[in-house]
C-alpha cells in the first residue's frame, strides 16, 4: 500500500497535468459550434488515417493469396487464348476451302507430323492418307495459299510430300502479270529462297516482283504464290535470267497445310500416254 502511495506521489504532477489538459480541451471543444466542428473534423481525419494504415498492413499480408488468384486467372486466360487461336487458325483454313465446289481442283487440310529444312532432300510427313482421298502428286500449300511442295507417296493414314526445299523439286513459275516463265528449283543453300531459272531476258525482273505458278505444272494450280524477287542476274550468254526468289511460305514453321488435287490429272495422263500420242512422239 505504501509503495502504491509512493508511486502516486511520484506521478501525481503528470496525472494532474493530463487531467487539466483534458478539462481544458473539453471546455474548448464545447465553447462554440465552430470549435466542435473543427475538432470533429480533425478527429475523423486521424481515425481515418489510422484505419487506412491498418487496412494497408492487412492488405500487405494478403498479397500472397491475391497473387495466386491473379496467376490462376492469367493461366485461365492463356488457355482460353490458345483455344481461340486454334479456332481462328482452323476457321482461316476453312475459309480457304469455302466456295470451291466441284471445280477442277479439290482441296483438303492436313497437319504436319514431321518436317525438315536442314538437308538437301527435305520431306514433310502429313497426317492424311489414301483413306482421306490423298494421292501422290497433290500440291501442298501453306495456310496462306503459298507453295510448299507436293505429295510423293502415301499410305492409308499418312502422306509424304517433297518440300520445295529439296534439290529434286521442280515446278514452273513466272512473274505475276507476265507471260515470261521459267523453272523453279532449290539450290540447296538458303532455306528461305529458291531459284527461278531460264527466265527470258525480256522479262526484266525487279526486286519485290511477285512470283507465282504458271499452271503448266501437273501439281500446282495457276497463280499460286511462290514468293518475291530478291535479286536477278543474266547468265553468261545474256539470253536468260537466274532469279533468286524469297519464299512466301515459312517452311520451318508449318503446322497445317492445304492439299490440292487435280481432278483431271488421271484423264490428262491417260491421254498423254495413249498409243496415238506415243506414235507421234516416236516420229
Amino acid at each position: 500500500m505504501r509503495k502504491l502511495i509512493e508511486f502516486i506521489r511520484s506521478i501525481h504532477v503528470v496525472v494532474l497535468f493530463v487531467v487539466l489538459e483534458a478539462l481544458a480541451v473539453s471546455y474548448y471543444a464545447h465553447s462554440t459550434c465552430y470549435t466542435e466542428a473543427r475538432l470533429l473534423s480533425r478527429s475523423n481525419q486521424v481515425i481515418g488515417g489510422l484505419r487506412g494504415l491498418f487496412t494497408g498492413v492487412r492488405h500487405y499480408f494478403s498479397l500472397g493469396s491475391e497473387n495466386r488468384v491473379l496467376l490462376d486467372r492469367v493461366t485461365d486466360l492463356e488457355e482460353r487464348l490458345a483455344r481461340y487461336e486454334e479456332v481462328v487458325a482452323m476457321s482461316h483454313l476453312d475459309s480457304c476451302l469455302a466456295g470451291v465446289g466441284e471445280a477442277k481442283y479439290r482441296f483438303s487440310v492436313a497437319s504436319v507430323v514431321s518436317n525438315s529444312t536442314n538437308r538437301q532432300q527435305n520431306l514433310i510427313t502429313l497426317n492424311r492418307g489414301r483413306r482421306d482421298n490423298v494421292e501422290a502428286e497433290m500440291a501442298v500449300l501453306s495456310p496462306d495459299g503459298a507453295m510448299v511442295g507436293y505429295v510423293v507417296d502415301c499410305t492409308e493414314r499418312y502422306a509424304v510430300a517433297m518440300s520445295v526445299l529439296n534439290t529434286s523439286f521442280r515446278a514452273s513459275g513466272k512473274l505475276a502479270d507476265s507471260d515470261y516463265f521459267g523453272s523453279i528449283y532449290w539450290d540447296g543453300l538458303d532455306p528461305h529462297a529458291v531459284i527461278l531459272g531460264e527466265l527470258s531476258k525480256y522479262a526484266e525482273p525487279h526486286p519485290g516482283d511477285e512470283v507465282v505458278t504458271t499452271g503448266f505444272s501437273q501439281y500446282f494450280p495457276a497463280d499460286v504464290l511462290i514468293g518475291w524477287v530478291e535479286s536477278a542476274e543474266l547468265d553468261p550468254t545474256l539470253t536468260s535470267y537466274t532469279v533468286r526468289v524469297r519464299l512466301a511460305a515459312e517452311i520451318s514453321r508449318l503446322t497445317d497445310v492445304i492439299l490440292v488435287g487435280n481432278r483431271d490429272m488421271n484423264e490428262i495422263r491417260g491421254l498423254q500416254q495413249s498409243e496415238q500420242i506415243e506414235q507421234h512422239t516416236r516420229l
